[in-house]
């Protein structure tokens, strides 16, 4: 049985994310969808409803699991025995980004990387840019999943009132 890891930090998750956990899904046998804590980036999402909006983003992925990680991804690769990483690539400084963190994982484990091409129609989104739009009132309805949408809106509306 394959298992493979999609890591990332999803805050929040975007269709374009969406699109890589269900393209991997068709590759592998088990796709294990990870978030991990980073405490020097400032998240928009704490950890509990990251993990909470992808497990409901990917309810129809029979084979996919949502987790949580800590530390290097190369260990949680080797504590539940996964194969490989799956990094989806917008472009070209996406690669160059991912490409070092891919050899530097697989020197240190031998856990390899696979990337997977965004679709053309969703390569401009990124989690960044939708908190971007969103926070100045643009509509991002078309770039996120629908309960991703309103968990956005209310997490920058008590941003913004508590800020």
């Amino acid at each position: 049985m394959t298992r493979a890891v999609c890591p990332g930090s999803f805050d929040p998750v975007t269709n374009g994310h969406l699109d890589i956990f269900r393209r991997a899904a068709g590759i592998f046998d088990e796709l294990v969808v990870a978030t991990g804590t980073n405490p020097s980036k400032s998240r928009l999402f704490d950890p509990a409803a990251r993990l909470e909006m992808l497990r409901e983003v990917c309810a129809d992925l029979p084979n996919v699991t949502v987790m949580g990680f800590s530390g290097l991804i190369v260990d949680f690769c080797r504590e539940i025995d996964a194969q490989a990483i799956v990094k989806g690539l917008r472009g070209g400084n996406d690669y160059e980004f991912e490409l070092p963190m891919a050899q530097m994982n697989s020197h240190l484990t031998g856990v390899e990387t696979v990337f997977i091409p965004t679709n053309a129609a969703l390569g401009y989104i990124s989690s960044s840019l939708v908190k971007e739009v969103a926070s100045l009132g643009g509509d991002v309805s078309a770039l996120v999943p629908p309960s991703v949408l309103s968990r956005l809106q209310a997490e920058l509306a008590r941003s913004a009132t508590a800020g």
